[in-house]
């Protein structure tokens, strides 16, 4: 049976990320982890100093069950099998460091990492990298699914090592550094910054709190004095003239907030910032930017020669936002996930949103579908019934898919009338959604609660649990 139209979303998203993506197999370094504990181990650091090899043992337990299209162009290989063989030419020697950090974070219970590192691709050649995991919702206990992002950041640390090994090789790394390079003049702030002083002004956030305005003015003041190859690029400009003329266009709006922290920063000395922010090519597209800026030695009292590295952080931002979405969502039915259901309900229960309705839904049936149609026909199913749900309620009520056929919803600031409301509409939407997918037929028993102020939501949530089983039991008996 062909894959369901979101299964083949997912997948799509997965092996064409603009970033390396994997999915591991952590569960037997947690079994690893659990004989340790039950061997009285409790300083997992101070056992790793008396026992180094279990560092590389562990690396050999990671289980890689799959990888995407920008990982085997990363690394050098044709085939995923061929990347599957050479695993331990790939990860090693350096990358001893950093996991010994990761097992760290791993024995103290956290479900993720981020941190950099070093890999080789298949030839040999190391890869700085930028490497990010998260254990999924549902393998908390197992450490089975981990999904892992690696972004090669090797051109952003060679150019920061050129830039401290040697002054004299500046203006080559300049132009053909592989990130975007900006050399600024800052003399008019600093000029800005002493008429400040000697009127008085001693607290520069304060100040620009009071006249928004002199963040403007601020960013008029910088005079760009040259940008690299890759800036062009970057940015869509045919030259350099051509790209200073348009700056207004490049530095807008979201800029504002960044830029007024790193005045700030520069107000109290500070001679380097680091932010990320949102740019604008000349087209007018949108740029995740991680901005760093360096005051070159000399020139502390003028800022009149000014150092600024733009890193085009674009697709990162999207895999973070991908990895962010798995965390909050059911891949199946694209609704919310139970963690997010719980969050939310905790983060409502302190709230002002009262009354706070919830629904509890359940699929009847779903193991007669499964037993004579096939589990295929029940996740169809269990699809059928998250569409009718998205279409019943509102968009701001909170729909979680929290069990394998079980379903939640929260409605804030909802009586119980306006709540069974919904639910007479959900049932109707069923019957539509009979007529139009026939067999196997959808049926779902839904129950509600009504929390006022001060009432516990878990509570609720019990009693709505309590009221669908009133009426799945109704439907059996009258079946």
């Amino acid at each position: 049976m062909p894959k369901a139209k979101s299964e083949r979303h997912y997948h799509m998203l997965f092996e064409h990320a603009p970033i390396s993506l994997m999915e591991q197999d952590f569960s037997v370094i947690k079994k690893r982890f659990d004989g340790l504990r039950k061997q009285g181990v409790r300083d997992l650091s101070r056992h790793l100093d008396e026992h180094s090899e279990l560092i590389a043992e562990s690396i050999a337990l990671i289980k890689v069950t799959r990888i995407n299209q920008q990982t085997l162009t990363m690394y050098g290989v044709q085939t995923e099998e061929e990347m599957l063989a050479s695993l331990d030419r790939l990860f090693r020697d350096e990358m001893r460091v950093h996991f010994r950090d990761e097992l760290l974070t791993l024995w103290a219970g956290r479900l993720a990492w981020r941190g950099e590192g070093v890999n080789y691709t298949l030839t040999g050649e190391p890869l700085d990298i930028l490497l990010s995991w998260r254990i999924l919702p549902g393998s908390e206990e197992t450490w089975k699914q981990v999904l892992v992002s690696i972004e090669d950041i090797t051109a952003r640390k060679q150019a920061e090592r050129e830039l401290t090994a040697s002054e004299n090789r500046l203006r080559g790394m300049f132009e053909n550094s592989p990130i975007s390079l900006w050399e600024e003049d800052y003399s008019q702030i600093q000029d800005f910054f002493t008429s400040l002083r000697n009127e008085g002004v001693e607290d520069l956030k304060e100040y620009l709190l009071a006249h928004p305005e002199a963040v403007t003015r601020c960013m008029g003041m910088i005079h760009v004095l040259d940008v690299n190859r890759k800036t062009l690029e970057m940015f869509g400009a045919k030259s350099k003239d051509e790209l200073i003329r348009s700056l207004g266009r490049v530095f807008r709006d979201e800029m504002r907030a960044h830029f007024q922290k790193e005045l700030v920063d520069l107000w109290s000395g500070k001679l380097s910032h680091e932010a990320e922010g949102v740019n604008y090519t000349l087209d007018g597209e949108p740029l995740n930017v991680h901005l760093y800026l360096s005051v070159f030695p000399g020139y502390e009292r003028t800022l009149s020669r000014v150092l600024v590295a733009l890193e085009d952080v674009t697709a990162r931002r999207k895999a973070e936002e991908y990895l962010r979405y798995l965390g909050t969502h059911d891949v199946m039915t694209g609704l919310y996930n139970r963690v997010y259901y719980e969050e939310e309900i905790k983060r409502l229960g302190g709230g002002r949103q009262y009354p706070i309705s919830i629904i509890i839904a359940d699929l009847d049936g779903l193991k007669d579908v499964n037993d004579n149609f096939g589990h295929q026909a029940g996740d169809k199913l269990i699809r059928r019934a998250a569409e009718v749900l998205k279409a019943g309620f509102r968009q701001e009520d909170v729909i979680a898919r929290i069990g394998g056929d079980e379903f939640a919803v929260i409605m804030p600031l909802t009586e119980v009338a306006t709540a069974k409301e919904s639910l007479e509409r959900v049932q109707t939407l069923v019957g539509l959604n009979n007529k139009y997918y026939g067999d196997p037929v959808l049926a779902i028993s839904l129950g509600v609660s009504t929390g006022q102020k001060g009432s516990d939501l878990t509570s609720i949530m019990r009693a709505a649990d309590d009221d669908m089983y009133r009426e799945k039991r109704a439907h059996h008996q009258a079946q």
